[in-house]
């Protein structure tokens, strides 16, 4: 007869944590590790660098837990805390936007069916290769969702500097992209049109 482990609601670990009872921070962590992982992984570009945003997200959201307000998923906000943490991280460590700016008549391709065709460890690879700078509004923008606005607002740049390093590192993730797979695309995007 096999022993079945209890589960808990987002709710209830919320509340252990507030209590900073353990077994609930070492759910929370389980639950969480692997997701925030590759978010830090993602910014970092490095793997030890990502476990130490790993360790500091987790801190911060053990430490800030009471003010989670129930107003949107749980997983978004913890989430937030380690895109967070992962920004504070890049601003300590590297120069965040030493960039040339494209060509203006730069146009930039890509293949979805390209992309498609790459396991995600690769495109992980690609992502990461980016400078600092490049690499973290790609992720702000491209993954994360945010806008230019946004993005400019947490980075105390313009948004003229968030869509040009945008567009370059797109062009960048392009030229490598065909480079990986010796492959040629035939779709257009305008970087102008970001």
């Amino acid at each position: 007869m096999s022993t079945q482990l209890p589960t808990y609601s987002d709710q209830q670990i919320i509340e252990g944590c507030m209590k900073s009872d353990r077994k609930f921070q070492e759910l929370l962590y389980k639950k969480f590790a692997g997701k925030m992982y590759s978010v830090c992984l993602r910014y970092a570009g490095e793997q030890n660098s990502a476990q130490d945003i790993l360790q500091d997200g987790f801190v911060k959201v053990y430490t800030n837990i009471c003010k989670f307000r129930s107003e949107g998923s749980f997983e978004g906000w913890v989430r937030r805390i380690f895109v967070n943490t992962s920004l504070e991280f890049i601003r300590k460590k590297a120069n965040l936007y030493v960039a040339q700016e494209p060509d203006a008549n730069s146009m930039v391709n890509y293949d979805e069916n390209g992309l498609q065709k790459l396991m995600k460890e690769d495109i992980m690879e690609l992502i990461q290769s980016l400078s600092t700078g490049y690499r973290t509004i790609f992720n702000l923008y491209v993954v994360e969702g945010f806008s230019h606005k946004e993005i400019a607002e947490m980075l105390n740049i313009s948004e003229g500097t968030s869509k040009s390093q945008l567009a370059r590192a797109r062009y960048i993730l392009k030229e490598r992209l065909e480079t990986k797979m010796n492959y040629n695309t035939n779709i257009n995007f305008n970087a102008a049109e970001l």
